[in-house]
């Protein structure tokens, strides 16, 4: 479900900023132009699906703010995210080089997100007349594949403090009603999650609550700050 495109006009501080933010800062501001030619503004609300798993059209979009994640789901329903994207990130670049393609993962929005939406085409015809622009994207793509590999070690032999992170914005996403970002899975069921004992998780949930990233009730566990949990998932902090 996608709400609300409008076209860019004069470029407003936080799109100026994820510009910045993303890999596409190395290129003249004259290239960004015309990169941004028939762009367009998109917001996503929480909880809504940007691409769906098996879409075969090429697209690029920018986060410009808020938090993205790419899943993947397996028969039995069961899901593992593979990518958080935050204000810089590209999502699509793939989709414009390979062969054949089939989008293979979902991509939903977190919270509410704003997403620059480049039109596909031109940033193509403009990758293959223009090294700079092949040279952005290859960096950008580059980086998507060590992410990736690191992914399936972090997922294996992360901390404990990162894997709780992970899990609990996976399982507030998949449950998510409106903006809000709540966990209503108990210390023990989220332990078992996880792989570790519940005295572990109440440890990391008390250091994620104390760092305001996250509070908890009888209701369950609200996350306050989805970007910085995102983080911590990422072994950033």
């Amino acid at each position: 479900m996608r709400s609300g495109s409008r076209p860019i006009t004069d470029l407003d501080d936080a799109v100026v900023a994820a510009i910045a933010a993303s890999h596409l800062r190395s290129l003249p501001d004259p290239v960004v132009a015309e990169l941004l030619t028939e762009a367009s503004l998109l917001h996503v609300p929480a909880g809504s699906t940007v691409h769906r798993e098996g879409t075969t059209s090429a697209h690029v979009e920018m986060v410009v703010k808020g938090l993205i994640r790419v899943y993947v789901q397996s028969v039995d329903g069961r899901m593992m995210t593979v990518r958080y994207c935050r204000s810089g990130a590209l999502i699509g670049v793939g989709s414009l080089f390979a062969s054949r393609f089939s989008l293979p993962a979902t991509i939903q929005a977190v919270t509410d997100t704003d997403l620059l939406v480049l039109r596909a085409p031109m940033v193509k015809r403009m990758a293959e007349g223009d090294v700079r622009v092949a040279n952005a994207l290859l960096a950008e793509l580059s980086e998507r594949v060590l992410s990736f590999v690191a992914e399936i070690s972090g997922s294996v032999f992360a901390s404990i403090r990162r894997r709780v992170a992970r899990h609990l914005l996976d399982l507030a996403s998949e449950g998510q009603e409106g903006s809000a970002l709540v966990v209503g899975l108990g210390q023990q069921d989220l332990a078992d999650a996880v792989g570790t004992v519940r005295e572990v998780v109440v440890r990391a949930l008390r250091e994620l609550r104390q760092e305001g990233v996250i509070s908890t009730g009888r209701h369950g566990i609200l996350i306050l700050d989805a970007d910085r949990l995102a983080g911590v998932s990422l072994g950033e902090n």
